[in-house]
């Protein structure tokens, strides 16, 4: 065997490990090739749609863009790139790593024991697989929840398993609806924007949706430093606006989402997706002090009362009867609503997600609804819910 034939046996190992099920990821350095600014390319095998695909994120000087393409295609551009483009690429499977270096006219390749020897890949993807991968993600690195490289910082497991979390539970609602249908996303209260980069991301990229999304915060200087951030990324499509959700035109929104929006500003946003007819309507409510104050203001005897002479039973009573008629609500306006555990309580105890998708609604069951609306507030004493009085329906 000559030097010469290495790339050969390095392309023989990819096609083996992708035939095998043994291939992790390919990684390239070293580039020669004309596109400016390119320095690296990372390929991973996803399922996109029950699809294998091998994903490619292009990493440049400021942005990186990430192509997903059928496995066939993409095996055709992983010679190239090892033939004309790169003088360094690492093979990580199962069984073994490959590292394939050029020295001058000449090629050396190593082979090192597995970073996941003893391990299939098919359980390490049912472990560890993610909407959201670390490598390659610039606006990860700027978000400083991973280095350079792609690892996840210590301190920042919990919130990048946050964000991955996220897109899980909404990817099967996404990819339910016809292709192209969210076009324009609005999140309320956006923060850092740690999840409306996810969402970004997995729409733009993993989903290859042409789709605006826009992050609304109030605190001017995390606008401007999330638009920084998206900028560097190379995401075209993302952009961060200062201002309040009663303040945001909501007319031909797709999908909104308000996620710790305090007490009845969560109303105020699913108000806003209602009129807007979105198609998904995303709020993990925060606070749930109007209800509260109802319940103690009516002083209801009923049953529960036993219960709710203790403050800390009210409060938590308070926050299911607040999201249980705002999901009524929301069903009574067309929408087929959950109500689930956004993140482990360990790390909050505000973590309902309530998640309504566009459908419809007969007037039978909208007469049935609007009567347990109205059993419900009498039980509790309740006098009005903010989100019926911005609906109309407390009249």
């Amino acid at each position: 065997m000559t030097e010469l034939s290495q790339p050969g046996v390095f392309l023989a190992k990819v096609d083996a490990a992708l035939d095998t099920g043994t291939f992790k990821k390919i990684t390239f350095s070293n580039y020669i090739g004309a596109e400016p600014e390119l320095k690296n390319i990372y390929v991973r095998l996803v399922e996109i749609k029950r699809t294998a695909m091998l994903s490619f994120t292009y990493r440049y000087k400021t942005r990186d863009i990430v192509k997903n393409f059928p496995v066939v295609e993409g095996r055709a551009m992983l010679r190239t790139h090892v033939q004309e483009d790169f003088k360094a690429a690492t093979l990580f499977s199962a069984e073994a790593d490959y590292v394939l270096q050029a020295r001058g006219h000449s090629w050396t390749l190593k082979s090192l024991p597995a970073s996941m020897a003893g391990v299939s890949i098919a359980a390490h993807d049912k472990q560890k697989s993610r909407k959201i991968d670390a490598n390659g993600k610039q606006y990860l690195v700027d978000l400083e929840l991973t280095d350079s490289e792609g690892q996840v910082f210590k301190n920042a497991q919990d919130k990048f398993k946050q964000i991955n979390q996220y897109i899980e539970i909404l990817s099967p609602m996404i990819t339910a609806l016809p292709n192209g249908s969210i076009k324009r996303v609005a999140d309320m209260g956006s923060g850092k924007g740690y999840l409306t980069f996810a969402l970004y991301d997995y729409l733009s990229n993993t989903l290859q949706q042409s789709v605006q999304v826009t992050g609304v915060e109030y605190r001017e200087d995390l606008v401007t430093l999330c638009n920084q951030i998206a900028a560097n990324a190379g995401f075209s499509g993302l952009d961060f606006l200062q201002g309040s959700i009663e303040g945001y035109d909501t007319a031909g929104l797709d999908m909104l989402i308000a996620l710790h929006a305090c007490d009845t500003a969560t109303d105020d946003a699913i108000f806003k997706g209602i009129q807007a007819g979105a198609q998904l309507i995303v709020t993990a409510p925060c606070c749930h002090k109007q209800i509260r104050r109802e319940i103690t203001k009516g002083k209801k005897a009923n049953e529960l009362d036993f219960i709710t002479k203790h403050g800390i039973f009210l409060e938590r009573q308070a926050e299911m009867v607040t999201d249980g008629l705002r999901a009524l609500i929301m069903e009574y306006f067309g929408y087929q609503t959950k109500v689930m555990q956004f993140i482990s309580d360990q790390h909050t105890p505000k973590n309902v997600l309530i998640v309504g998708s566009k459908g419809a609604v007969g007037e039978r069951e909208r007469a049935e609804i609007l009567q347990k609306i109205r059993t419900t507030k009498k039980f509790f004493g309740i006098g009005y819910h903010h989100l019926e009085k911005l609906t109309g329906l407390n009249r």
